[in-house]
């Protein structure tokens, strides 16, 4: 089934868009407790200059996080994102760089950069402005990138910080920090958060939260026994309700039907897992 032809059931069923999509849509953002409170450690961490860590299975909504934050940014504060760690040492401060001033540096060696952006991370000090750089996949980061990361967020002014370090990752990221050689980085994280899936109430309210933003006038049903059937094979892992919530759904609308009901689900379930 094409694209097209899936935007077509979709609207047949009330909705403007796929309501459960896995891509991070910041419009889609729940205002969960758990979610919240992450998101709240994630800027008291860019408040206080120190070292953030947040932390979270495959699928829990990290990246969304990451991506909200950098939609509505504290006052003051520019942003350098790094959604993709995996690359090397002078690649990553060209990035920095990049997000930073909005321009590729003539000189992309390490030694370059590393006198440059100390000179970018003055001026925007010198005007108000106080710098963050979120990592993404951050357990993907190797110890000697980590340790350069450590080193550049070292300049700081007699009153504060310029600049202050975000690292969101699975939590292999927390046994990457604990070896020897990055005692130096573990202890100067200041804030720490790990964000679990969902409890059965949060799951429900996700739900019936992403069938409401993408058809408000919609009379699609997911009945209550079916949500809770979703906690229990999702384990309340965002990523995993939207999966089995889509494929439902469809299968909702090959039956000429508004509701979704358990066997569905479970269809939903073993096509998800490639059983036949």
């Amino acid at each position: 089934m094409s694209a097209l032809d899936l935007n077509h059931c979709y609207q047949q069923l009330g909705f403007t868009e796929a309501p459960f999509r896995i891509t991070p849509d910041t419009d889609y953002f729940f205002p969960g407790h758990k979610h919240l409170q992450a998101l709240d450690h994630l800027r008291f961490g860019v408040a206080s200059g120190g070292l953030t860590m947040l932390t979270g299975e495959v699928g829990v909504g990290k990246t969304l996080l990451c991506r909200y934050l950098l939609r509505n940014p504290p006052t003051g504060v520019r942003f350098a994102y790094l959604l993709n760690p995996d690359q090397s040492y002078a690649d990553l401060l060209t990035s920095i760089y990049h997000d930073l001033t909005g321009q590729v540096p003539e000189d992309r060696s390490i030694g370059a950069l590393q006198r440059e952006l100390p000179q970018v991370l003055l001026r925007l000090g010198e005007t108000g402005e106080r710098v963050a750089v979120l990592v993404d996949e951050a357990h993907r980061l190797s110890s000697k990138v980590l340790e350069g990361l450590r080193l550049l967020s070292n300049l700081d002014t007699e009153k504060e910080k310029l600049m202050c370090l975000l690292f969101v990752g699975q939590p292999e990221l927390e046994r990457t920090l604990s070896l020897r050689v990055l005692r130096p980085l573990a202890q100067r994280i200041s804030v720490r958060f790990q964000l679990m899936p969902f409890e059965w109430h949060e799951t429900q309210q996700y739900i019936q939260h992403r069938l409401r933003v993408a058809g408000p006038m919609s009379r699609f049903q997911f009945p209550n026994s079916v949500m809770m059937l979703t906690h229990y094979i999702s384990g309340g892992v965002p990523r995993r309700i939207n999966q089995l919530c889509d494929r439902a759904l469809l299968a909702a609308y090959a039956s000429h039907r508004f509701e979704v009901n358990s066997w569905m689900l479970w269809r939903a379930k073993r096509e998800i897992a490639g059983l036949s």
